[in-house]
């Protein structure tokens, strides 16, 4: 029978809530208490080991039908999720650019979930709490309190919010009623070549396409080549395009390089077009007493890209988008519709947070990064950024006085490439050698970095953005990089041919 047409009191109603609420409430304490020792003694366990095939054969069982107990899902989890992580929340992950949590935003997360809010908008406590984050992420880089911002997803999200305003701004036209084709002119923006992919990625998702992006060439420090960008400039207006926007880099991801971001902002000033900063790696050295002036210059951008869930150590996922003109940032993405229509008072009596980006259904983000820097201060947070660009400068000393090792790239900030080094070898063997080296350390669980080419030339990558490394993880890295370099060219035989 068809669910509308049955009488009102035919149907048996259900709910997901547990019957017993002291089993659950026995069950969550113990969870609790597993999770603290999980992060207490993450130090003893390996950074990352590779799945059995029986775990991993577990992930393709088929839709469950029946219930089962909660807490035998609960001991699925402990056999069969814990012990294989990624793994960066361990003192010595340094494959990618990623934060390594903390206890705190783990309990927001948790807590935010219970609440439960959607923060698509309107009058209640987690939406005032997401702006009073958004505020605060604005004093860190030194925006205007006027200034806009929204939390989103991350640092690829953040950034194309801020194109997108600048795309909007620039186009000349209503280019959200008639679409790029009705610009009079193409839009050109302007990275250095060492931009990350999800700019290119932005431009393609706003129309404009991957030749819109213009990578100029950088200097011997990776940082945008500012006599490169001015004649890159100049030959698109003669050519018949419309510069729209400077993309300078506050740490790029091969090697941590910082663009010249006052000598960018006098150029677009200029030049009168937009001045975005990428600051998902380096953003936050503004609150690094000891370094900060490396990104000086990054409080007159007209849009900012930031990463909470980098060195704020957030729960994944959380970044940030601000723009220096709340007009032009809402006019990029607001729209009415009559279901949201606001209210003088009640639940729809304030702003709808998602007119400022392009999720309407929002997750409670900001509880998790404000609880944290309710627990530390933002001074805490500064200090243990300078402290890993001290464990940078400290990984980099110890590679250049050892001959074994090269290093491949200028250490800027907290980025370390280098490579194991054996006279003799082609620049192919070298590869090989140093990429066997990145994947038994991951292997034999004893510490995780990735690798990349600089320039022609492949090299080792560390990227030190957690809490809990410490000089000793330093010291056993260039250890046993060493030892599994010598151990694979006897093994394999390497050297000189």
């Amino acid at each position: 029978m068809d669910a509308l047409n049955q009488s009102p009191t035919a149907f048996k109603e259900e709910t997901l809530d547990p019957a017993d609420w002291s089993q659950v409430q026995a069950l969550s304490r113990r969870i609790v208490d597993d999770a603290i020792d999980y992060l207490r003694d993450v130090r003893e366990r390996p950074v990352w080991q590779e799945m059995p095939s029986e775990v991993r054969q577990a992930f393709d069982d088929a839709l469950p039908q029946a219930p089962s107990a909660l807490e035998d899902v609960y001991r699925e989890v402990t056999e069969k999720v814990m012990p294989y992580p990624m793994g960066n929340i361990h003192p010595r992950f340094w494959s990618w650019y990623m934060g390594a949590s903390n206890f705190t935003g783990a309990l927001g997360d948790f807590l935010a979930a219970i609440q439960g809010s959607n923060l698509g908008g309107g009058n209640h406590a987690a939406a005032a709490m997401d702006q009073q984050v958004v505020d605060w992420c604005k004093q860190m880089v030194g925006l205007p309190r006027s200034a806009s911002g929204t939390l989103v997803s991350g640092g690829s999200m953040a950034n194309i919010i801020g194109l997108t305003v600048a795309r909007n701004t620039m186009a000349g036209v209503d280019v959200r009623e008639h679409g790029v084709a009705a610009m009079e002119k193409p839009l050109r923006y302007y990275a250095s070549d060492q931009v990350h992919s999800c700019h290119r990625k932005a431009l393609e998702s706003l129309g404009l396409g991957n030749r819109a992006l213009r990578r100029v060439a950088t200097d011997q420090a990776f940082r945008i080549d500012i006599a490169a960008l001015r004649s890159a400039i100049a030959e698109d207006r003669a050519a018949g395009f419309a510069p729209a926007c400077i993309i300078g880099t506050a740490g790029t991801v091969n090697t941590g390089a910082i663009d010249d971001l006052n000598a960018l902002a006098d150029l677009a000033k200029e030049e009168g077009i937009r001045f975005h900063v990428d600051g998902c790696i380096g953003a936050l050295i503004a609150i690094a007493p000891e370094n900060k002036a490396l990104v000086s210059g990054i409080e007159r951008a007209d849009s900012i890209a930031l990463d909470p869930h980098k060195w704020l150590h957030a729960p994944f996922e959380v970044g940030c988008a601000l723009v220096r003109d709340a007009a032009e940032h809402r006019g990029a993405f607001a729209m009415s519709q009559e279901y949201l229509e606001m209210t003088s008072r009640g639940l729809a009596s304030a702003n709808w947070l998602h007119e400022y980006g392009l999720q309407t259904s929002r997750g409670f983000r900001a509880l998790k990064v404000w609880m944290a820097l309710k627990e530390h201060g933002v001074e805490k947070f500064g200090r243990l950024i300078d402290q890993n660009l001290a464990q940078a400068a400290y990984l980099t000393w110890l590679i250049e006085a050892d001959p074994a090792l090269e290093l491949a790239a200028p250490t800027s900030i907290n980025i370390v490439c280098f490579r194991f080094l054996r006279d003799g070898l082609s620049q192919e063997s070298l590869r090989e050698l140093n990429t066997e080296i990145m994947l038994r350390l991951q292997e034999e669980g004893i510490a995780s970095l990735s690798d990349t080419t600089v320039r022609g030339r492949h090299c080792l990558r560390v990227a030190i953005n957690n809490h809990r490394t410490r000089r000793e993880d330093l010291d056993l890295l260039v250890r046993e990089t060493i030892r599994l370099g010598n151990t694979i060219v006897t093994q394999t035989g390497a050297g000189p041919h």
